[in-house]
């Protein structure tokens, strides 16, 4: 077994082109898996025990994404995001190779959260994606684990990095268009993670051979409320954000309006914006004994930055 080598699915998403670069400068080599494997890549397909054996981690980042325009087939979940991690998983566990890293998601807990998201939750997902993430969750888990091996599943919450621009893009061209943030009156905490600071806890997950398997909350330190987040995007950008604080009313009315007309704001916006999602990270870094790379703060200010 090459103890520096570890093999990516997912090696062209967001988190994984950030992985692979995080990986570089450690010194670690990666491969990854792809259905249209390219160059050095591995293929799904022909994935052998052998090329299992040569690796250290198998870190399983592949999956269908929550779909917003909603065009998806529930079965594509469960194809994805269950079968395939459970068919990965069982090549893991007769292999040589050590460590296997499930990225699932929050959502396998929780759509909404009421106070603190923990580990102990008991899951209660309301989405399709947030089952076929729960259902390969409960496989994993029901499996016997050698002593030789560990079993990492990562529910990251939103996860944001430089040129991802995800839900921080409605709020940047919010402020970088100069229009007022309407919802100054709803006080909200979220929970975010910054993708250096996913990397840095995958690698320390690799490489703590004392870390127990088990799930893990993934987030950074601190939450943050729409508003400030709204601040920050333009101190940023250097345009300072005007906030307006609209009465509730007056917005929910606004919102059921535009589920019908196309204005920038309705029901579901308006709900993503404004809710409360704060998720604990006590466990990992109880666990992992360090303090993450960035604050908050700071990895938003480099998403922005990047835009």
């Amino acid at each position: 077994m090459n103890s520096n080598l570890h093999i990516i699915t997912g090696n062209k998403g967001f988190v994984g082109l950030n992985l692979i670069d995080y990986f570089k400068r450690q010194k670690k080599e990666s491969v990854g898996v792809s259905r249209t494997p390219k160059n050095v890549e591995l293929s799904y397909e022909t994935l052998s025990l052998e090329q299992l054996n040569q690796a250290k981690s198998f870190i399983h980042l592949a999956g269908k994404a929550h779909d917003l325009k909603k065009t998806s087939e529930d079965k594509e979940y469960f194809e994805v995001n269950t079968e395939l991690t459970k068919t990965l998983f069982n090549q893991f566990l007769q292999s040589d190779c050590e460590v296997f890293i499930y990225m699932s998601s929050v959502k396998a807990a929780a759509d909404e959260v009421e106070g603190l998201l923990t580990e102990e939750v008991k899951p209660n997902p309301v989405t399709v994606y947030g089952k076929s993430k729960l259902a390969a969750e409960t496989y994993i888990l029901a499996q016997e684990i050698p002593d030789n091996k560990r079993v990492y599943i990562l529910r990251p919450c939103m996860i944001h990095g430089p040129n991802n621009k995800g839900n921080l893009n409605l709020l940047y061209s919010f402020v970088s268009k100069g229009i007022p943030y309407p919802f100054g009156k709803y006080e909200n905490a979220r929970s975010f993670v910054s993708v250096e600071n996913l990397c840095f806890i995958i690698n320390e997950l690799i490489e703590n051979t004392s870390a127990p398997s088990g799930i893990y909350n993934v987030a950074d330190d601190t939450s943050l409320s729409t508003t400030a987040l709204v601040k920050i995007i333009g101190d940023v950008i250097e345009k300072p954000a005007k906030i307006l604080n609209i009465p509730k009313f007056f917005v929910e009315v606004l919102a059921k309006v535009g589920d019908v007309l196309p204005l920038p704001v309705n029901t579901e916006r308006v709900q993503k914006l404004t809710e409360n999602y704060e998720v604990s990270n006590v466990k990992i870094k109880k666990t992992l004994q360090k303090e993450l790379p960035l604050s908050v703060e700071e990895g938003i200010k480099k998403t922005i930055a990047s835009f």
